[in-house]
């Protein structure tokens, strides 16, 4: 996925006198296929208020039951990201009332969260690193859907998303640039994903941010007064809001006015914020342990057994690909963009011959960034549908490598081929008369007929134009249907016509 780079260059006015400041607020629905503390399916798309048992409805006499699910995917999170895992925690209740909130209050975590600290870095324009420190993750529950455009009377209530699992991702205020704020949501997503704990569909609602925004002058150690945003529905979005705010602020401080504490609305359609309600007047939510739920403990057994369900993580990933298989950071970045295709990458990767550190690396992760990803973006697959195994496409690979086939027939030819049948690269290239031709004769052969043909070009080579080398290697590849080995034919080329 391309990150969207702002242009070098381009900075603010603002910025050379205020200083942005901006902390992020990150809601992830957990994968689970029951809500987080009872039996009623996780799910999503199903039609309204179908998904909403009485425990949901929070009818009289039901209780909650924890979710293990739960609890195992934000230990997951809080190690990737490393937190300290509490060994000890509570849920709460945060008691405010909404339609879509049947209980009239959110089962959360207070002052006991399951992670803290920890961080998330980055990689900024130049390849410098940025770790995101991480104040806190903590578990809640989803309240349910409140729509205002559809009756234009009343607001309409799905209780089907009331009770889903979510992990909240609190960073400290340590993010200066809204292009910060989108790569670190970049990053925050791509590790949900590849700990298959979040889908990460913003546009879907599983992945949700606030962001908490503020300026203060250039060179000044204490926090200006900040206003939360909500409403944003993609990270180009989210960088936007952060955008216009900042410039917002600092023309009413530039005019003599003060910035009021107050949870303001991302409009996309006008690329601005309005203001929803001021801080000053939010609810007391009034927190206190939740008396139906035990206090939890998490063991050092328990964190362990959480860790060895874990992949590798991107940044490792990258870290290894740069470090030991000598791969560009551009090409790391791309192998490693999602779980799916570093995951086939490594077993490629564990598929080829050789020594762990003569093995043909950049050729293979040409091979998945080029015609392997492209086939499956044009078919609308993931790479887990791909019909050639990484077996049988490290296989291809070493084919190449070991002389056997080109790169041009294994690319048109060779690789359809795979994709259509089964077999090694191997028996299909022989069956198909795809391997390369070391038959000295008939390149001679070919080369001799090319010369006959070209007498004046085989002067112009012997005196002094090397460049039409090309011109008699393209007869030898005609002539032989592309079959000559090239550098058998690169060499007889040259001694043939170098031969006075």
């Amino acid at each position: 996925m391309a990150e969207n780079k702002q242009a070098t260059g381009n900075a603010p006015h603002w910025s050379e006198k205020w200083e942005l400041v901006v902390g992020l607020e990150v809601h992830a629905q957990l994968l689970t296929k029951s809500k987080a503390y009872s039996s009623d399916p996780n799910a999503y798309g199903d039609r309204p208020n179908t998904l909403a048992g009485p425990v949901t409805l929070a009818l009289p006499g039901t209780l909650p039951v924890p979710n293990t699910a739960v609890i195992d995917h934000a230990i997951k999170l809080g190690l990737a990201c490393g937190c300290t895992i509490a060994p000890r925690m509570h849920y709460a209740r945060k008691n405010y009332f909404y339609p879509d909130l049947p209980k009239g209050y959110q089962i959360t975590q207070d002052t006991t969260p399951i992670c803290t600290g920890g961080s998330i870095t980055i990689t900024q324009e130049g390849g410098t690193e940025k770790a995101i420190a991480l104040t806190r993750i903590h578990m809640e529950e989803d309240a349910g859907k409140s729509i205002h455009d559809v009756d234009p009377f009343n607001t309409l209530v799905d209780l089907n998303r009331a009770g889903v699992p979510l992990v909240e991702i609190v960073s400290e205020p340590v993010i200066r640039s809204s292009q910060e704020a989108y790569d670190y949501l970049v990053e925050v997503r791509r590790l949900v994903r590849y700990l298959d704990i979040c889908d990460g569909n913003m546009e879907e609602g599983s992945l949700r941010c606030d962001a908490n925004i503020s300026i203060r002058p250039k060179g000044a150690t204490t926090f200006g007064t900040r206003t939360e945003v909500k409403n944003m529905n993609s990270f180009r979005n989210v960088q936007r809001a952060i955008e216009h705010e900042a410039q917002r602020q600092s023309e009413v401080l530039d005019a003599g006015g003060t910035i009021r504490m107050e949870t303001r609305n991302f409009d996309a359609a006008k690329g601005i914020t309005t203001a929803l309600r001021s801080k000053e007047m939010a609810h007391d939510y009034r927190y206190f342990p939740e008396p139906d739920l035990l206090p939890l403990t998490v063991s050092e057994k328990k964190k362990e057994a959480v860790r060895q369900t874990m992949p590798p993580l991107p940044r490792e990933l990258r870290a290894k690909y740069t470090g030991q298989y000598g791969l560009s950071a551009y090409d790391a970045e791309v192998l490693t963009d999602d779980k799916g295709t570093a995951l086939y990458y490594e077993a490629v990767v564990a598929g080829l011959n050789g020594s762990s550190s003569k093995k043909p690396f950049k050729q293979a992760a040409n091979w998945v960034m080029g015609d392997v990803r492209s086939w499956v973006n044009e078919n609308g697959l993931s790479m887990a549908e791909l019909p050639i195994s990484p077996e049988r496409l490290a296989g291809l690979v070493d084919l190449i490598e070991s002389g056997k086939v080109s790169h041009t027939l294994a690319s048109q030819k060779l690789f359809p081929l795979m994709l259509e049948h089964s077999g090694t690269a191997g028996a299909l290239a022989e069956q198909h008369g795809l391997l390369l031709s070391t038959d000295i004769g008939a390149i001679e052969a070919a080369v001799q007929t090319a010369m006959a043909r070209y007498p004046d070009k085989v002067e112009a080579y012997r005196a002094g134009n090397k460049g039409l080398l090309g011109l008699f290697m393209g007869e030898v590849m005609k002539a032989s249907k592309g079959k000559a080995d090239p550098k058998a034919a690169n060499e007889i080329v040259k001694r043939l016509l170098e031969k006075p």
